[in-house]
């Protein structure tokens, strides 16, 4: 129930609910936009400039390095000469528009060829319709090789160069996972209108396409085997958004696109249900096949999203049997592997709030000091936002960076020597204030969290405090320049104090504190974040009479949550929260998730929802909270939202709901987007003056 992104124009129709002490509103639609304060307009304008770079490939040779940069009509796609970076080459198709999108680069084996997506596809295809083209080096053209109907992402080469797969959902009507908008309920609940995602081969040769994963199963992630004669994935029965919480690891051998017969059965190797030990009952994700076809590497944890990925590492041999966990009591939760050599895994994880690429040696796992690698204070990607590093079979690597003082830029070369390859942001600063990691130590746990200092900070003043609750709850703030969208980031420059603790739940130190919130939600992990809000009044010049809070998905839980259990707080704004666990169990789209975190289903065990649900402690809320919610959200949805404002109206305590239609969990349209952070800011403004 991570989010990831967020809400924004008022053309748009808007639900605003609200009701104060003072005087009531009734429910009504209006399009009518929040009060202006040209700060915010000036904050998102700055935050609205920055080029945003959210792929990067590096070609095998480690020479060159393609990356896709968003625009505001689509994207674009270009080549950087890792030696001479002011060398670049963008990528064409002969039907190029304007608004074109081009993503998820992908080099042959070879490196000869480039296959990406895109939608200036052929006349015969439907328009904005992605499909596969390779670009060829040796020519420098493009040519199309799908022509398919549907959503297609994250395309891979076999190793043998024959064959391109990719996750494919035929007719698709929205995009795979849970944080899209649902589709509107409609037929026989459960039963109908399913959209599965599955693996499509299409021939190098002649495009020749088929779909080699069977219609029962969603796949979630895949990888080829060495001999590219069979495939290792991770897959569930329909519907996808609901079931990776208990997806197996499957093998399949992988037939010619020429063959007439249908695709061998799949082999179940993994059932997290049916194991013993740490990973009994977790989840698995990244499957790596070894280069010797030995065995295949995994992450298995605990995590309360596909793409949040946090967990230790595991090999299982590739006919199935025992899996074995490699780095138990590995203080750092790793999110990203391939494999080196068959003896030598490159692994990248959340350390604290930071980031760590690093080896780590088959023959001494436990010594995670043999290969230190390199710490950042950032968060890099290689695709799609997904902590992962892009590599070469040299020394070479590359990656996205960024932080909360500079925006996207790829990097590219040794870790040791690493170069910055682009400079499409070098002009932009900041707005808010400077960053500082914060380290406190609560009930036997060591936290972390980051803390932004108010724009133009004079330590003789005193300042509000904000705190912002991340998502998941597995997952971790890591430092990154914001989108134009809901976040803490904002609130510095308008003169706040923004603090964005890591609680025990978090990804960053290891399976162990992942888990301490397990039956827990709410408790512990609300009183690191007051012993961590202890920690900064001693620090720094806050203002105690000036204290907020907010979050989204799990930080809008925690919101409200937190607005029950302690008057700290001045003013609350809860995002796509849960009010209460029992009614959400039957409400929401994704039930599978909550087992692992609760031990049992609401109708097992309802007293341990009910513990954690803020709607059974609302009389205690003096707090003035807003409310905002997707009116399709299947991970948080909307009656959440809806329960605890009708509540807070009946206590007689200022709130107000605002539902943003045909919105999910994570909003798309950049009008609601940039709404939402305006309602937000004049919020705090405005009760906590």
């Amino acid at each position: 129930m991570n989010c990831a992104r967020l809400p924004l124009r008022l053309s748009t129709v808007v639900l605003i609910l609200s009701f104060s002490a003072l005087h009531s509103l009734p429910a009504q639609t209006t399009n009518t936009a929040p009060h202006q304060d040209a700060r915010i307009g000036a904050v998102i304008q700055s935050i609205g400039q920055a080029k945003h770079i959210s792929q990067a490939a590096l070609s095998p040779d480690g020479k060159t390095v393609a990356w896709s940069l968003e625009t505001r009509d689509g994207s674009q796609l270009r080549l950087t000469d890792i030696d001479n970076p002011t060398k670049e080459t963008p990528i064409h198709t002969e039907a190029e528009a304007t608004d074109c999108s081009y993503d998820s680069p992908t080099w042959s084996p070879d490196g000869q060829w480039l296959a990406y997506a895109s939608t200036c596809s052929s006349s015969e295809d439907n328009p904005d319709q992605q499909q596969i083209f390779l670009w060829s080096r040796k020519t420098g053209q493009s040519r199309q090789l799908t022509h398919v109907t549907g959503e297609i992402d994250m395309p891979a080469w076999s190793p043998d160069g024959r064959s391109l797969a990719f996750l494919f959902v035929q007719n698709a009507t929205r995009t795979a996972g849970a944080l899209a908008a649902m589709k509107p309920w409609s037929g026989v609940i459960g039963e109908e209108g399913a959209e599965v995602q599955r693996i499509a081969v299409a021939s190098v040769a002649t495009g020749a396409l088929r779909q080699v994963t069977p219609a029962n199963l969603h796949v979630y992630e895949f990888d080829w085997s060495p001999d590219s004669r069979q495939m290792a994935y991770i897959a569930a029965n329909p519907p996808g958004e609901n079931n990776w919480w208990v997806a197996h690891l499957y093998i399949q051998t992988v037939q010619p696109t020429t063959a007439t017969q249908p695709p061998p059965p799949p082999q179940s190797i993994l059932d997290t249900t049916q194991v013993s030990g740490q990973l009994h009952n977790l989840q698995i994700a990244v499957p790596r096949w070894s280069p010797d076809g030995k065995q295949i590497a995994f992450i298995g944890g605990l995590m309360s999203d596909q793409g949040s990925t946090g967990g230790d590492i595991y090999l299982i041999p590739a006919t199935g049997g025992e899996p074995r966990d490699i780095t138990p009591g590995r203080p750092a939760s790793v999110a990203f592997l391939h494999w080196i050599s068959p003896e030598v895994l490159g692994i990248t994880e959340h350390v604290g709030g930071g980031t760590h690429i690093t080896k780590l040696n088959l023959k001494s796992p436990g010594d995670p000091g043999s290969t230190p690698g390199l710490t950042l204070p950032e968060t890099i990607w290689s695709s799609d936002l997904v902590m992962s590093i892009s590599t070469s079979h040299t020394r070479n690597v590359a990656f996205v960076r960024t932080s909360f003082e500079k925006a996207t830029e790829v990097w590219a070369g040794p870790l040791d020597h690493l170069r910055q390859i682009t400079h499409v942001n070098d002009g932009l600063r900041p707005l808010w204030g400077k960053s500082e990691s914060i380290e406190w130590t609560n009930e036997g746990f060591h936290v972390q969290g980051w803390l932004l200092y108010p724009a133009h900070y004079d330590p003789a003043k005193k300042y509000p405090l904000l705190v912002y609750i991340h998502g998941g709850p597995s997952a971790a703030v890591t430092p990154r320049w914001p989108e134009v969208g809901y976040g803490g980031v904002p609130f510095s420059a308008l003169g706040y104090f923004v603090f964005m603790p890591n609680p025990h739940g978090s990804f960053g130190q290891g399976e162990k504190f992942a888990r301490a919130n397990v039956r827990d939600f709410g408790y512990g992990d609300l009183r690191d974040t007051l012993a961590g809000v202890d920690t900064l009044e001693k620090r720094f010049p806050i203002d105690k009479s000036r204290e907020g809070i907010t979050g989204w998905s799990y930080g809008g839980f925690m919101t409200m949550f937190a607005v029950t259990q302690t008057p700290r707080f001045r003013a609350a704004v809860a995002g796509a929260g849960i009010s209460n666990w029992q009614s959400y169990y039957g409400e929401n789209s994704i039930d599978q998730w909550m087992i692992p975190f609760f031990g049992k289903s609401v109708y097992d065990d309802p007293a341990i929802y009910a513990k954690s649900s803020a709607i059974n402690f609302i009389k205690n809320v003096k707090t003035p909270t807003l409310l905002v919610v997707g009116d399709r959200d299947g991970e948080c949805p909307a009656p959440q939202s809806f329960e605890f404002w009708h509540a807070l109206r009946a206590q007689g305590i200022k709130t107000r709901l605002v539902v943003y239609p045909d919105e999910g969990h994570r909003f798309v349209d950049p009008d609601h987007r940039r709404d939402v952070l305006e309602r937000a800011l004049n919020w705090f403004e405005t009760e906590m003056p």
